[in-house]
């Protein structure tokens, strides 16, 4: 059990690719995807980050940017992440207006998640090399950074031009919004994020692949960072997981019936290497609980997820809920809500000094109850005394 108060208070969110089967109205989908955030924000979670994708039809969210405008205008506090840009299919002007602009509409809650792009179907249709995917998020992200700060930039590389390239608004937050790097199982993700200050977004961290090397590639962002004079706080560090939380782990798997199947079909559509074992086995959800890939279970479950992750971490600043449609929505905000509930207090120590503060009264129960007793039996004495004494006048 989590006896102390973390240095840093444990944040939540989600990531939102979002996963929609082709089944169902795109329409309402995605307006769903929106009431869900609405949801999260109203039960205190920090973090919401959507992403971006342009083929196979599952993950149907083109414009994050466009998303979190909308969102931003139907909530209060949550904050609202790219999850992520894919940089390799963009202007990186363009790119970096949309970020400045952004800020200044969300009044800082923006935050900008960058990787160099997933699926390898998106970089086909766009003419753009699988191969230089990373050197060109690499290349972007440089020269992002420095409009952003408000450099003017000429450059020509063999897939952009600038010429006196600036931006006309400074960000709203300052020096800058803040800035993720996605990362799975390579080195390039922390390499990244340690030479430019920016948090990272471990979206494989539950997956054994990327579960081996979360502390290697932590200490190679570190180890840059210290290259380039600054250090790394692991309040940015940022790791992804499935879950799936209900009252029991039997109701838990009942509920993830309903879309589970659906979900590993298409993992296995777009690598055929992801999920295949979990998807061919008698229930796909054990499969994955027992891989330690996914939670489906109880927040006791949940908790036990996050004690591996931060152990094999070495600590971590947001866990982000991958959120999957596994269930039907009226469980999938059960879930959430039970995380906020159980899982959360756990780790955060919300509930410590109201522990001791019962514990206190439990063992000093019968000496306080005495002197509450004492009390009243004076008062009464008191009330009678005053009565004769008014009588005898």
């Amino acid at each position: 059990m989590t006896t102390a108060i973390r240095p840093n208070r444990l944040r939540a969110g989600i990531f939102l690719a979002p996963f929609h089967p082709v089944d169902e109205d795109p329409t309402l989908a995605i307006r769903r995807d929106i009431d869900l955030i609405e949801h999260l924000d109203r039960i205190g979670f920090d973090e919401a980050w959507i992403g971006e994708h342009h083929s196979a039809g599952y993950e149907i969210i083109a414009s994050p940017e466009l998303m979190i405008a909308a969102i931003a205008e139907r909530t209060q506090r949550i904050r609202l992440g790219t999850g992520v840009i894919s940089l390799p299919y963009h202007h990186p002007l363009m790119v970096a207006n949309r970020i400045v602009q952004l800020d200044h509409m969300t009044r800082g809650r923006a935050m900008f998640g960058i990787g160099p792009g997933l699926l390898p179907s998106d970089a086909e249709m766009l003419g753009v090399p699988v191969s230089k995917q990373r050197d060109r998020m690499a290349e972007s992200l440089d020269v992002i950074l420095r409009l952003i700060a408000g450099e003017t930039v000429t450059e020509k590389t063999e897939w952009y031009t600038l010429k006196e390239a600036r931006c006309q608004l400074l960000p709203y937050t300052r020096p800058r919004p803040e800035f993720a790097v996605a990362s799975t199982f390579t080195p390039s993700g922390g390499k990244l994020a340690g030479r430019y200050a920016a948090g990272m977004l471990c979206v494989a961290a539950s997956q054994q692949a990327g579960y081996d090397v979360l502390g290697t590639n932590w200490q190679i962002a570190c180890d840059i960072a210290r290259e380039n004079g600054r250090t790394m706080d692991r309040s940015v560090l940022r790791l992804v997981a499935p879950m799936h939380i209900a009252e029991s782990r039997e109701q838990a798997l009942r509920e993830v019936k309903y879309g589970l199947n659906k979900w590993l079909a298409y993992f296995t559509a777009i690598n055929p290497t992801a999920s295949g074992d979990d998807l061919a086995a008698k229930d796909p959800a054990e499969a994955m609980v027992e891989s330690g890939r996914a939670v489906v279970g109880t927040p006791d479950d949940a908790i036990a997820m996050l004690e591996r992750l931060e152990k094999q971490s070495g600590g971590f600043g947001c866990i982000l809920m991958l959120a999957h449609n596994w269930a039907n929505f009226d469980a999938t905000k059960r879930s959430y809500e039970l995380f906020a509930r159980h899982v959360l207090p756990h780790f955060n120590g919300s509930n410590i000094a109201r522990a001791a503060s019962l514990n206190w009264v439990r063992d000093n129960g019968k000496e306080l109850m005495g002197k509450a007793m004492s009390a009243a039996a004076e008062t009464v004495q008191k009330h009678f005394a005053e009565v004769a004494a008014r009588q005898k006048n």
